[in-house]
């Protein structure tokens, strides 16, 4: 890998098997709304590439099915991912991918909340406060070095 990077060694950890979603959906009325569970949502989220590496972030456990806690009933989704050192400089990047995937896969009644796991950021209150505010995310949003950023960490791959 590239010399300077925060974290040259990370450790990959082996990926779940993934569900079949239609499987699960026991709605045949179109016009309906189907709840939303902890184990969708993460699909939407595991395959996001990491800005520095060639691996997901479930792959690196920045994040897992444990991290997502979804209120159907109160269309709230809250994702706390945990960086892989606490000095991580890609923490804002990662969170930001999270929340531009979900708001591009949920409805969007949806209130989505994404955190630093308690403890493992040197910066955790300052990169919160960034990744649920609004218009903070709204710039992020309007500068497109940042969003070609995203858009990479969450366009497909075909390995």
């Amino acid at each position: 890998m590239v010399s300077g990077l925060i974290n040259e060694n990370p450790i990959v950890y082996e990926i779940k098997e993934r569900r079949d979603v239609r499987a699960y959906s026991s709605n045949t009325d179109e016009l309906s709304v189907d709840a939303i569970d902890q184990l969708e949502v993460f699909d939407h989220i595991r395959d996001i590439k990491d800005p520095e590496h060639p691996y997901s972030l479930e792959q690196l456990k920045v994040l897992t099915e444990d991290s997502v806690e979804v209120d159907d009933t109160k269309s709230r989704v809250r994702v706390t991912f945990t960086p892989t050192v606490e000095h991580c400089s890609m923490a804002t990047i990662i969170g930001l991918c999270v929340r531009v995937k979900l708001m591009r896969s949920l409805p969007s009644r949806y209130k989505i909340d994404i955190r630093v796991a308690p403890g493992t950021h040197a910066t955790e209150a300052a990169v919160n406060k960034q990744l649920n505010d609004k218009e903070r995310v709204a710039a992020a949003l309007e500068n497109p070095n940042l969003v070609e950023m995203v858009d990479e960490c969450l366009s497909p791959s075909f390995e």
